[in-house]
Parts: C-alpha cells; structure tokens; sequence
C-alpha cells in the first residue's frame, strides 16, 4: 500500500490519478489533496471520497501537502506555481511523481541539486516512455532521446495560415484531452519546447542529442536510439494513465491500467519532420535551454501570460511565440547555474511576467 498525496486533484491528471486509487484501493491510499481552486465543488466530493489527512486550496496548501509523510507526492499543477510544492516535496524525501514540467524547466539546476537519485519519476507521457525504453540498454549506450509530437491540430499549416486562428480551433487537440492551457501549448508546440529542456534535465542528454519528430497518431510515445543502431519504442494508445500509473508504482506496472493496442487491426506509424518555421518554440526552447540560468523560467512565465491574453483575444496566436521570443531576447544576464536560488528563478518569473505584459500592450493595446 502506498501513501500518496495528490496536489491539482481537480485538473486532467489529478482526476485521473484519482480514478486509478479508486480502481486500485489495495495499492493506492490518499493522504492529502490539493487543488487550485478553480472547482471547489469537485474537491469537496474528493476529499469526502478518499477522506485524506489533509487537504486543502492554493499553494502554500500544496507546499504544505507536499512536505508531508508519504510514499508519493504526484505534482499535477498547471503552471509555475508548482515549484514551490515540487522542491517541498524533495526536501521532505518523498518520491516525486512529476507532471508539473513547469517547475523543472524554471528550477533547473536547483531541482535537481535538491532530488536525490531516482527521487523524481516523470509523469509527462513522452518522458515516461523514455524512462521505460532507457531500461533497455546502458546509459553509455545512448545515442539520443527522440520526443514524438502530435503537430497540434494545425500540423501541416504555415505560418501564415496559423495567424487567424480562434480559440476554440486552438483547443480542439486531435488525440489528447487535455487542460486548457496545455492543450494551447501543444498547439504552439511550446510544450514540446519545455519537454526538450525537460528531457535534457531529466536524463543528462545534451540538447543536440535530443530529437523532435511528428507523429500525428500519438501512438509512440517517444523513443530512444542506442549506438549500435537499434531503436525501442514505447507505445499504446493516446493515455495519461499509464504513465500517470508508472508515476505511482515506479517501478512497477499496474495490471489493467489502460487498453493497449490493438495489434488484430490495421496500423500505420506516420512521423514527420517538424516544421520549425511555422512552428518556431522548439527551436527557441533549445537557445533557452542551451543558455540556461533562469532563461527557461523566462521562456515559460512569458508563455503562460501570453496564453491568457491570447484566450482572452488580446494577442493572435502567432504572437504568443512571437512575444516569447522577445522575452527570452531581451532578458537581463543571468547567473550562473552554480549559484541559482530560488529567489533568482521567482525574480526572473515575475520580469517575463511584467515584460510580456508590456509587449503585448504595446503591440495589440490596454485591456
């Protein structure tokens, strides 16, 4: 039986975890539950359900939450304000199930400084499957990391097809059901931007190592080359479950968690190269990630705000990356890794925050 505390427990991941304890009462026990509190009416419901020891909303409940006793802290929010309860949640010892990418990509070195080995367990699917193909070979024998992208439902279009696009077109992800704002950043292709940066810290593989094709299906979910020329694969149908189940039993299996594929119907694995001028956030991602210090906390507070003003109709969704770019341009100098503090990484979150804002001002106008 593990003890786990669940922090996001009403967003697409904290659910599905929670579908997962309730399906698998033996294994999974909630001690705590924390949510934004966005819906306070679903997390009345699921703390009367699982009756954890603590629960509670906002961040200084989820930093609490995740300094608690337990076997796994599953950090399922959305947004930089999941560093704090992620570096809690190190520094209290617990294993941590990590889907919040956000804070690794804004703490970076510091994160994993405080992580002790195999302490953190990625929850993000293309990083979960890298995680089980890496159980195949040496890590010597790596050659690269290969992320898989959907493309977004605007695969295929250019740049200047991309200007016009509504809101609703942006949500309407062909294969996942996800988040608001994740689903925007996937149609940016900013979130496979923050999972290169994510992957580089994860598994110490150099950005140039580290690879972005197009898989329209979803079906692969990344992969890893070794250097004899051999490639494993992790597959299965477009699913949070499994890997959100990885991060809970890790590393352990959980019989039954999501249907596999279907290998008595036809199949067909499509992959693509990735168009990096309609979609410019990966590469912009890898200058961010190559320059480091508080850069990817740049890259990623400027996004979250840019995203907001582009579901608000404020900004057209070419002028989210657009606007980032200037951001990560313009930031200040930035110390060293060595030296990074978390007052460091919140300074430069606030000024991409603030510098956004104005660049989005002065290009579409006040609110």
């Amino acid at each position: 039986m593990r003890d786990l505390v669940i922090l996001g427990s009403t967003g697409s991941i904290g659910t599905q975890a929670l579908d997962l304890v309730r399906r698998n009462p033996d294994r999974f026990r909630v001690v705590g539950l924390t949510a934004g509190g966005g819906h306070p009416e679903l997390f009345e419901q699921q703390v009367a359900e699982f009756a954890p020891a603590y629960s509670g909303l906002g961040e200084e409940a989820s930093v609490e939450a995740a300094a608690m006793s337990a076997d796994v802290v599953l950090n399922g929010i959305t947004g930089a304000v999941g560093l704090r309860p992620t570096l809690a949640a190190l520094d209290a010892g617990n294993t941590l199930a990590l889907a919040n990418k956000e804070s690794l990509i804004m703490g970076g070195p510091l994160v994993l400084e405080r992580a002790k080995p195999g302490q953190i367990v990625p929850v993000d699917s293309e990083h979960s499957a890298i995680a089980q193909c890496l159980r195949g070979g040496a890590p010597d024998e790596v050659r690269r990391l290969v992320l898989t992208a959907s493309g977004g439902p605007f695969r295929g279009r250019s740049r200047a097809d991309l200007a016009g696009v509504t809101v609703a077109e942006a949500l309407n992800h062909p294969t996942w059901d996800m988040g608001p704002v994740v689903t925007i950043n996937s149609a940016t292709l900013v979130n496979k931007g923050l999972e290169v940066i994510e992957a580089h810290l994860l598994f110490g593989i150099p950005f140039d190592r580290i690879e972005v094709v197009v898989h329209p299906t979803s079906v692969v979910h990344s992969m890893v080359e070794f250097v004899d020329g051999s490639t494993l694969v992790q597959a299965s149908p477009p699913t949070m479950l499994i890997p959100i189940a990885l991060g809970l039993a890790w590393p352990d299996r959980v019989p039954d968690t999501a249907p596999p594929v279907d290998w008595t119907r036809a199949n067909t694995w499509e992959f693509l190269p990735l168009d990096d001028e309609a979609f410019p956030a990966v590469r912009l991602a890898r200058r961010a990630g190559e320059r480091g210090g508080t850069l990817p906390a740049v890259y990623n507070a400027a996004n979250e705000v840019c995203v907001e003003a582009f579901r608000a109709g404020r900004l057209p969704f070419t002028g989210i990356v657009d606007v980032v770019e200037r951001a990560v341009a313009t930031a200040p100098d930035v110390p060293s890794e060595k030296s990074l503090s978390v007052e460091d990484i919140l300074a430069a979150d606030a000024w991409a925050r603030t510098t956004a804002t104005d660049l989005i001002t002065s290009t579409i106008g006040p609110a």
